[in-house]
């Protein structure tokens, strides 16, 4: 008696029991030779003399759902794609279930992204006993959202900690080394992602961020962004990528962004009534002169709109030092503000360290002998200091001026009252945790534990 033979239709559902995948809809193609699988992050390594392969498998068009995947090495082979392109692959075995029906198949690992299926089995994975109806579409029943939605929550772990990833340009920095050991004596794993090293896939279903090599940033509950200001544009474009696919970051890309253009910081400031020290704008040379006047005239702060760390701030003591000064970096087309000198300020400014809404920390920098600038990374010194209710509450405000979680609000003190000289939005920790003695990349760490809710019973899809 002839054994009967199992229909199936273009398009099915399927499971891949031993790489733990309980829903993939695959694409039949006879036209095809081999099968393949959307794999990203693939990495080959030894365990006990065998080759293995391990890597990572979005299942649903619609979902970010990974499923991490290890299976044996059976081969390494050149595939030949359907736009003729040859690619070195590598192949593993694996059981595959469609219906009630059950066999063993090769799968090509490659990344698919770009494909309409997520899965596609070609000739070689169907037997005999296997007839393909063309025209036709889930034969062996399609799965309801619903259904999909409990076949992955079988797929949860016990969450130990979360996975941090920290953007940066510099991983042996101090701030950055410290979140780092911060992050994973919580038990967190962390991440260190180079912003150059990064580049975006934009997908309204399935958007990503990819890292060097083609690693797919997936898994990413939280991203802590230290950006230089030279990469503000790109760094900010990858922190808005993240936002979209809701991982929680710590400062917006817009609240970043606004704080590094100086002048529209002060213009927040500004219709926030806070006090700042008086600013001139302008763009035409003629202007010059009014410009020095509405400051106050001379001695008088030139600062480029770019100027981080105290860098691109120059001191003209004489109208006539302002006019060489301004005229020559608007000669250069840069843009520039111009600020009176807050002469009894003596050289210092108080930093005061905002997290989630509060002071936690402040101390007092002090410029080195014959430097007006108090920034430590020129030479300028720090110390200890009990700041008052009214600094307090003012570097408070100037930070939810700029919508920011995390900043570093720089104060002066004048023969009017404090003024708010600049807000940053990637403080230093160094002279912070130096001067205080307080381990403020551990509150960073605990800072974002409050936001998302963390438990370490959670649970969390693989």
């Amino acid at each position: 008696m002839a054994r009967k033979k199992f229909i199936m239709s273009a398009e099915e559902w399927c499971t891949l029991p031993e790489l733990d995948v309980p829903a993939i809809k695959a694409r039949i193609d006879t036209g095809a030779t081999t099968s393949s699988i959307h794999a990203v992050n693939i990495k080959s390594f030894e365990r006990d003399g065998q080759d293995y392969v391990s890597f990572d498998v979005f299942p649903l068009d619609n979902k970010n759902i990974c499923v991490h995947c290890v299976a044996p090495q059976k081969d390494k082979r050149l595939i030949k794609s359907s736009f003729g392109d040859k690619q070195m692959r590598y192949v593993i075995a694996t059981t595959i279930r469609v219906g009630k029906q059950i066999w063993e198949i090769e799968l090509t690992l490659s990344n698919r992204s770009s494909m309409g299926y997520k899965m596609l089995i070609g000739r070689e994975a169907i037997n005999q006993d296997v007839l393909i109806d063309p025209n036709s579409k889930l034969l062996q029943g399609d799965k309801t959202e619903k259904t999909i939605s409990r076949l992955y929550k079988r797929q949860t772990i016990k969450k130990s900690g979360l996975h941090i990833a920290l953007l940066a340009s510099n991983p042996a920095l101090y701030s950055n080394r410290r979140i780092i050991e911060a992050g994973e004596k919580a038990g967190h794993k962390m991440s260190f992602l180079n912003i150059k090293q990064c580049y975006i896939k934009l997908d309204n279903k399935f958007p990503q961020i990819h890292y060097r090599g083609g690693e797919v940033i997936n898994n990413i509950d939280a991203v802590i962004p230290r950006i230089r200001p030279s990469q503000t544009f790109y760094g900010c474009s990858l922190i808005r990528h993240f936002q979209s696919m809701n991982i929680f970051c710590l400062n917006s890309s817009d609240a970043i962004r606004n704080s590094r253009d100086k002048l529209y910081s002060l213009q927040c400031l500004q219709e926030m009534n806070i006090d700042i020290p008086v600013t001139g704008f302008a763009n035409s040379p003629v202007e010059t002169d009014e410009l020095i006047d509405m400051v106050g005239g001379s001695p008088l702060i030139v600062k480029l709109l770019e100027s981080a760390q105290g860098r691109g701030v120059v001191l003209a003591e004489t109208k006539k030092a302002a006019q060489s000064v301004i005229n020559g970096f608007k000669a250069l087309k840069a843009n520039l503000l111009v600020q009176e000198f807050i002469k009894e300020s003596s050289g210092q400014d108080i930093r005061c360290f905002i997290l989630g809404g509060r002071v936690i920390s402040a101390y007092k920098r002090i410029a080195a002998a014959g430097e007006f600038r108090a920034n430590m990374h020129l030479g300028g010194s720090a110390e200890k200091i009990i700041i008052s209710k009214r600094i307090r509450t003012l570097a408070v405000k100037a930070c939810k001026a700029l919508n920011l979680d995390v900043a570093g609000v720089d104060i002066i003190n004048s023969n009017r009252g404090p003024l708010v000289l600049e807000v940053n939005s990637s403080p230093g920790l160094e002279g912070i945790e130096s001067v205080s003695q307080k381990d403020i990349a551990s509150l960073l760490i605990k800072h974002i534990e409050k936001k998302l809710k963390f438990r370490r019973s959670a649970l969390k899809i693989a």
